[in-house]
């Protein structure tokens, strides 16, 4: 999923002064307790997306505890980057500063997992992210950085199959928000439908826009049959409302960004429905996450979020290569990086392994739609099409 600019600038430079701090690090701290870290956002406007996961991890780790296989003590420490990159640097160097950090699962958004990938590959320190989808993110040579989720170029082919082949739409607006994410998801979608040969019109349309009337207007006057709007549940709730009050009655998508209750709350029903892709699976559809899904809502009184239970798995993948690690002397960063390059983990939710590259080997995408008060998993986008 998911965002950044102008501190990267500011990167390289931070890296050589303030990332080799943590360089060697990995001992169990004083407490005799290794730790895994989540960088996400755990304030500011797009929570819960970061909430959902650090659930996830939270559980896991308490899950391995509760086991009895574990010879060693393993503890939970966030680091909130508020899902922007500015805040990037500041959380990842608290990461990198605690010895006793074993390994980053995050960053959650891909312009904060850009601006801090860097410090964590000068660091040592393994930066699994179940939720950064930028597909650039793979290809620049950050040493540590693992994506355990398909990236934007599996969701915006997944976008543009859906509506070319099963909507047959001859005319779709893509609109993005200005964010990595949403550029990245929008130039795929734009590309593959334009192969489909579908007419396409693009618009961008920065995020925390005050008003989204004009943005609205500009979709419907192009008359498409389905619009893609390419960012965050912040924004398309307010886009949501104002593309109903100006007529549009084309199909309305959006990706993981927006896939969360929240857009509900924020759209109304406007959101009614909203056709949502995603990486991630509904836990509390699938067998194989059935009860990992009863067990988050008794731990934390509500239903599992986008990227829990794929939370849930990147800790667990990581724990088993801990115990490998701590079985043969000791769990150290830069071991662990390359344990988990190599390992093939079975989650949950999916098989996870990675390329040469740190990719995720399974590109899978899900549809959901919203109904009502609630979004509905509607089933992978490859068996939906044919």
């Amino acid at each position: 999923m998911l965002n950044k600019t102008i501190v990267k600038l500011a990167v390289p430079m931070a890296i050589g002064a303030l990332a080799l701090t943590g360089c060697g690090g990995g001992d169990s701290g004083s407490d005799g307790a290794y730790k895994i870290a989540f960088q996400g956002p755990l304030s500011g406007d797009n929570v819960q997306l970061g909430q959902n996961m650090e659930n996830g991890i939270k559980l896991a780790i308490d899950q391995a505890k509760a086991s009895g296989d574990l010879d060693f003590e393993v503890e939970y420490v966030s680091v909130d980057d508020q899902g922007l990159p500015d805040k990037a640097t500041t959380a990842a160097q608290k990461a990198i500063d605690d010895e006793s950090v074993v390994a980053v699962i995050g960053p959650a958004f891909s312009g904060p997992a850009d601006t801090a990938a860097e410090m964590f590959g000068a660091a040592g320190l393994v930066a699994l992210s179940p939720s950064a989808t930028r597909a650039d993110l793979t290809t620049k040579g950050y040493k540590t950085f693992l994506r355990a989720v398909p990236n934007d170029s599996a969701q915006g082919s997944g976008m543009a199959k859906y509506l070319s082949q099963k909507v047959k739409a001859d005319k779709v607006v893509v609109v993005d928000d200005k964010t990595d994410y949403g550029i990245g998801l929008a130039d795929v979608a734009e590309k593959d439908l334009k192969a489909a040969g579908v007419d396409v019109v693009r618009q961008s349309v920065p995020q925390k826009t005050p008003d989204y009337s004009a943005a609205a207007k500009n979709v419907v006057k192009n008359k498409p049959d389905a619009m893609i709007y390419a960012g965050y549940y912040q924004d398309a709730g307010p886009f949501a409302r104002k593309l109903e009050e100006a007529g549009f009655d084309g199909v309305t998508m959006s990706g993981d960004g927006t896939n969360d209750a929240q857009f509900i709350d924020l759209a109304g029903d406007a959101s009614d429905g909203w056709l949502l892709t995603c990486a991630c699976t509904d836990a509390t559809k699938e067998e194989a996450t059935k009860k990992f899904a009863a067990d988050y809502e008794k731990e934390f009184k509500q239903a599992p979020g986008t990227y829990s239970a794929e939370s849930y798995d990147a800790t667990m993948m990581i724990i088993e290569q801990m115990k490998k690690l701590h079985a043969e002397g000791g769990v150290e960063r830069q071991a662990l990086v390359d344990a988990l390059r190599g390992a093939k983990y079975k989650g949950l939710t999916k098989e996870f392994s990675f390329d040469d590259k740190g990719e995720f080997t399974n590109q899978a995408i899900y549809l959901y739609e919203v109904k009502g008060e609630g979004i509905e998993y509607q089933g992978g986008i490859d068996e939906l099409v044919g």
